[in-house]
């Protein structure tokens, strides 16, 4: 029988550390949306991160742990949203409460 080990990354537990604007390492990402030299949108624990710079390059892209470093020149960093967490319950467990 196979067993599968599941991504296991805190809720709510991220960090951004920007040294020089040169390197950027995050913890907490989900999912690398899409990427290239200038800008790279990345789903986090926290929300939607969107970097923006020029030469940017993934220097290290860990899954299982969610840790991401990005070297280049780095302009910008912003969330654009929040994640949201889906609800297990349905509608009507919610009803018969």
């Amino acid at each position: 029988m196979e067993k599968r080990v599941e991504n296991k990354i805190e809720d709510n537990k991220s960090s951004l550390a920007l040294e020089n604007r040169k390197k950027l390492t995050l913890s907490g990402v989900i999912e690398v949306i899409s990427f290239d030299e200038q800008k790279i949108d990345l789903t986090t624990c926290l929300g939607n991160l969107t970097i923006k710079g020029e030469e940017l390059k993934m220097n290290k892209l860990d899954v299982q742990n969610g840790d991401v470093i990005i070297a280049g020149s780095i302009a910008s960093i912003v969330y654009n949203g929040k994640v949201t967490k889906k609800n297990n319950e349905s509608i009507i467990s919610k009803l018969f409460k």
